[in-house]
């Protein structure tokens, strides 16, 4: 059987909130990850995982545009810079996940989310148009909640399943938990081929569960 692609693609908030500690780390623990993603990758054989990135702040654009194959991913560090405008960052995704560009034959994508803070532009218009296409709606979605001021309301109605939850990322070790978990666990929810509405994604809820991630009085709180 040939392969069949896993778009996965992050969308993390660049704002210049995140400055400082929490985007190098945030840049720290997704270079860390991409070799476990391989793994997981090489444990699916059936399923070819592409990689992307868009970043959002005072504007919204593709940081890695082009899908990469992990095995020849590459990490480039994300900088900050001004708001928050997750709505546009949205947009650009949702355009990506009409068929085409997405194939027929895709596995479902994962979008993954990670925000320190409020959007600063409309970011329900943003959701719609991800939710109006087929493979936004079958999406497997996770968000990441960096420190006490993310706005977990939005990171919830991104998810769009009230069974799940926000991962909260209130210390540097929280972030990279997170971001391994998110790397990995969705990624193999994603690229397990089920019986769906003939475009070869499934319609059911997605079959992952998030951790709760363990914390210590040690590590510094953002």
């Amino acid at each position: 059987m040939a392969n069949r692609p896993v778009h996965f693609i992050w969308l993390l908030d660049c704002s210049f909130s995140m400055h400082g500690e929490k985007i190098a780390k945030l840049n720290y623990a997704i270079r860390e990850a991409v070799p476990e993603m391989r793994s997981v990758a090489h444990d699916n054989p059936a399923a070819q995982l592409l990689l992307r990135t868009v970043t959002f702040s005072t504007t919204a654009q593709w940081h890695h545009q082009t899908p990469v194959p992990v095995d020849d991913f590459t990490w480039q560090d994300v900088q900050v810079d001004g708001m928050t405008n997750l709505g546009e960052a949205l947009h650009l995704v949702a355009r990506e996940l009409q068929t085409p560009p997405m194939p027929q034959r895709a596995l479902k994508p994962v979008l993954a989310l990670v925000s320190d803070g409020v959007p600063t532009d409309d970011w329900k218009a943003g959701l719609k148009a991800v939710d109006a296409t087929p493979w936004g709606r079958k999406a497997v979605r996770v968000a990441i909640a960096i420190g006490s001021d993310a706005d977990r309301g939005v990171l919830q109605e991104f998810l769009g399943n009230p069974e799940l939850q926000p991962l909260d990322a209130n210390s540097p070790k929280q972030l990279a938990a997170a971001i391994r978990w998110a790397s990995t666990a969705a990624v193999k929810a994603a690229s397990q081929p089920v019986a769906g509405d003939g475009s070869g994604v499934s319609t059911a809820k997605q079959p992952y569960a998030p951790p709760v991630l363990d914390d210590d009085d040690d590590d510094d709180v953002w």
